[in-house]
């Protein structure tokens, strides 16, 4: 007797749901009784449900939203205007440039913000080049390394060629190719330092004719009255960071040099744009009588970032602002803005 009843309970299930599948008219309606739906339920779970009890919402009858268009939140309008790619100067970025003349020659910085910088240093080949002509050159050790010499390093972690890793791949990021010669070209002799560091500028030029900026970084050496090494900082957004100054040869001593005013040029741009990434951040622009290898390219300058009384740290974050800065003067300038 119980599995005939449970044969018959199996087979009226079999028939609802077949029932509620196709969903018929008077059928689907009579099965959506409360009472009949109590039954069903009796015979699958054996237990009584009083479906008048229950209360279910209705069904929803409203269309769906519409998909999103396609602007997501956040994204600016279209202007039909593309961002200038390429950076102007005005008269007040004149201002902020500073230049001190020991070549006996006067500059006059407005002209030279006004004239194009027609370079690109975006694209697939390498067009920034750093050096270092004192790469062991290093700052005050708060690291505990171990010196060459008084603020001297061999170890390229401490010294200028950590410098210049950082500056490479900050550029690299921008994507701005650098090649970065770590060579120590002051050791073991420092008197012949320029003349190696010569020959390697000239070998990467004529193998990678796409150069357009070659950089040269140092740190100064100031001895103050009481003996000690000065360090240049300033505070950029809160953060104590060593100050820059470029160096721009000319041909004073009578020495070959045709490509000075396009160096003092690119330099007073590059003075400009620092200081419009982070005010005080320059000290002024050194224009001196030595050529300093950069009559071998019309985009070549020595930066000097900070001094042996610097830290390291401090260095670094000005490294970070050249960065910024030689980013924005990627796709060249043009004349003063409107």
């Amino acid at each position: 007797m119980e599995k005939k009843w449970l044969r018959w309970s199996l087979w009226l299930v079999a028939v609802a749901v077949v029932l509620r599948l196709f969903n018929s008219g008077a059928v689907s309606d009579f099965l959506q009784k409360p009472e009949m739906l109590s039954f069903l339920l009796f015979t699958q779970i054996g237990r009584y449900v009083n479906f008048e009890e229950v209360t279910m919402p209705p069904p929803v009858t409203e269309p769906l939203p519409a998909e999103p268009e396609e602007d997501p939140e956040g994204e600016e309008e279209e202007t039909g205007e593309a961002p200038p790619e390429y950076t102007a100067f005005s008269r007040d970025d004149a201002v902020r440039v500073e230049v001190n003349s020991y070549c006996g020659y006067d500059v006059d910085v407005f002209s030279l913000l006004q004239k194009p910088l027609a370079w690109d240093l975006t694209g697939e080949k390498p067009t920034v080049l750093i050096v270092h002509s004192h790469g062991s050159e290093s700052y005050k050790n708060t690291e505990n390394y171990q010196e060459s010499s008084a603020y001297r390093t061999l170890n390229n972690k401490y010294n200028m060629v950590s410098v210049g890793e950082l500056l490479a791949a900050r550029l690299e990021k921008m994507g701005i190719r650098v090649i970065h010669d770590k060579t120590l070209h002051d050791y073991p002799s420092y008197n012949k330092a320029y003349t190696q560091s010569r020959k390697s500028v000239k070998e990467y030029l004529a193998e990678y004719p796409s150069i357009c900026l070659v950089l040269d970084l140092h740190r100064d050496a100031v001895t103050k009255s009481d003996g000690t090494q000065a360090g240049y900082t300033v505070k950029v957004d809160g953060k104590k960071t060593a100050r820059l100054m470029l160096v721009v040869g000319t041909d004073a001593s009578g020495r070959s040099h045709p490509n000075w005013q396009e160096n003092m040029a690119m330099a007073v741009k590059l003075h400009a744009q620092l200081e419009k990434e982070a005010s005080g951040i320059c000290r002024p622009i050194s224009f001196r009588r030595q050529r300093f290898n950069q009559d071998l390219s019309p985009g070549a300058v020595i930066v000097e970032v900070g001094a042996a009384g610097n830290t390291r740290q401090e260095a670094l974050a000005a490294a970070e602002i050249l960065a910024k800065s030689i980013g924005a003067l990627a796709h060249g300038t043009a004349g003063e803005l409107s």
